[in-house]
């Protein structure tokens, strides 16, 4: 399975998180992460089910994942939801893949090089990982402290799946940290705040392959 990850769009909370999901995907964004924290299964499956009919529609090679919660992504899967991502104390991704299937895609949130190395355990059952936090961020605090930009090259180098950057990223991050190695960038409040959610994405494409070919 070929996943571009290049601009990973996480969402946030906020009444036209649906348009800039579905506006994300037409600038470019190949996964689109439901996320809107704390909330409930229920509330969860409504969004993400918004979320994916709408995407669906826009650009079918977007791909759909569901942050945490693989109850709701196994729900989830007919109306197009691709995956899960799981956090470190989320279920296990053995179990996750066997109930998702083999093919879902499946990411885990690492950030420390001990965390990448356990996370090579299950490298054929991952897709890709989270690494994170960039810098710090008042959208999650992770407890680990920040990587930076030298910090990367030794995760990508020790794993064994692609890595995605994630913590406060934004598109003036995307040349250097594309130029470091990683895999891709996850994005919240850039695309949550940016006036337009589309060009903002296709600014964090252009960059990022500018970065990863220069």
């Amino acid at each position: 399975m070929t996943l571009d990850l290049r601009c990973y769009f996480v969402t946030g909370a906020g009444p036209d998180v649906v348009e800039r999901a579905r506006l994300a995907s037409l600038g470019g964004a190949g996964v689109i992460q439901v996320r809107s924290k704390p909330i409930e299964a229920r509330e969860l499956y409504a969004l993400g089910r918004t979320i994916a009919l709408a995407v669906g529609e826009a650009n079918p090679s977007t791909r759909v994942l569901i942050d945490d919660r693989v109850d709701v992504a196994l729900a989830l899967r007919d109306y197009g939801v691709a995956g899960v991502h799981l956090g470190q104390n989320d279920l296990d991704v053995r179990v996750a893949r066997e109930l998702l299937g083999g093919d879902a895609v499946i990411g885990l949130t690492t950030g420390t090089l001990d965390l990448v190395q356990k996370a090579n355990d299950v490298a054929d059952l991952v897709d890709y990982i989270g690494a994170g936090p960039f810098r710090a961020t008042p959208t999650k605090d992770s407890g680990r402290p920040p990587i930076g930009l030298a910090g990367y090259p030794a995760l990508v180098e020790a794993s064994k799946v692609p890595v995605v950057a994630i913590g406060d990223v934004t598109v003036d991050d995307a040349y250097e940290l594309a130029r470091v190695g990683v895999d891709g960038l996850a994005i919240v409040r850039g695309i949550m705040h940016a006036a337009d959610p589309r060009t903002y994405v296709e600014m964090v494409v252009s960059e990022f392959d500018r970065g990863a070919h220069g």
